[in-house]
């Protein structure tokens, strides 16, 4: 299932990473802040326990997020301003890099780097700020799979509808959770109205 969210602070977030005035840092900023809102509307899917403190009353036991058994997983390099929000959120999670490149010919991905940890039985969280045709999603997704998860679900920034579907018709049980879901895809596969490339923008990367 699709879940975006509707609020006017992600719109305003969203317009900030249309504008081509917007710089490296303040792009990765609002990725970051954008990603944060995915998180909270996220949480109820993550795995909880029970964590005893000593408070000002002496000991008592919480409710709270089972870090230990969550993974971020981050598509590179776009993915990393995400990465590093939810490890600032949850800093005791684990972390896993994938790496795709898109053939400008075919349009498809192609994976050339694995650093996945032991995904048995864990929490996924696929982090990637675009879903175009989906295809790398769903690489990804296929790939993530394959190590015996006990979840997944994707956090994303902006996708489009032809790629989202793709997505969600492949994998039904993975959960979208997407700041803005945009128009449409163009000729070239690109998200229209988009935000250009977020890798190359969050970097200061050369076209």
């Amino acid at each position: 299932m699709i879940y975006e969210l509707s609020n006017l602070v992600t719109k305003t977030l969203i317009t900030t990473l249309r504008d081509e005035k917007t710089q490296a840092i303040a792009f990765r900023h609002t990725i970051a802040e954008l990603t944060k809102q995915l998180v909270y509307e996220a949480s109820k899917e993550l795995p909880i326990k029970q964590k005893t403190i000593t408070t000002w009353q002496g000991q008592n036991s919480f409710d709270c997020l089972d870090e230990e058994n969550i993974i971020v997983v981050t598509v590179l390099r776009a993915g990393m301003p995400m990465l590093d929000s939810v490890v600032e959120l949850l800093p005791n999670c684990i972390a896993g890099f994938l790496a795709m490149k898109r053939d400008e010919t075919t349009h498809e991905s192609v994976l050339y780097y694995d650093r996945l940890p032991d995904c048995t039985d864990k929490t996924i969280i696929l982090v990637d700020p675009m879903v175009a045709t989906g295809g790398s999603m769903c690489d990804a997704i296929e790939l993530i799979k394959s190590r015996n998860p006990s979840k997944i679900i994707t956090l994303n920034i902006i996708g489009s509808p032809e790629g989202l579907k793709v997505v969600e018709s492949s994998h039904t049980d993975v959960n979208i959770y997407i700041s803005q879901v945009d128009e449409r895809l163009n000729d070239d596969k690109y998200i229209i109205p988009g935000l250009g490339d977020a890798g190359d923008r969050s970097y200061n990367t050369p076209e």
